[in-house]
């Protein structure tokens, strides 16, 4: 297996600290920076949020100055 196969992983269950076990969790877009995007991981259930994870790999980024 090639390492690029596993370059990137997304969560699907987490620890929430409120529901006290593992949960589902949805993953939604936080922030969009210059060095990556930064996503939330939250609880199905309660809504906390049970971890972020940030993406910096950016083959195709163009900004366009207006």
């Amino acid at each position: 297996m090639s390492a690029q196969q596993y370059r990137d992983f997304d969560a699907t269950e987490l620890f929430c600290p409120v529901c006290r076990r593992a949960v589902p969790v949805r993953k939604r877009l936080l922030l969009v920076l210059a060095e990556g995007d930064k996503y939330d991981y939250s609880c199905v259930y309660c809504g906390t949020s049970c971890g972020d994870k940030m993406v910096t790999e950016r083959d195709n980024l163009r900004v366009v100055l207006k």
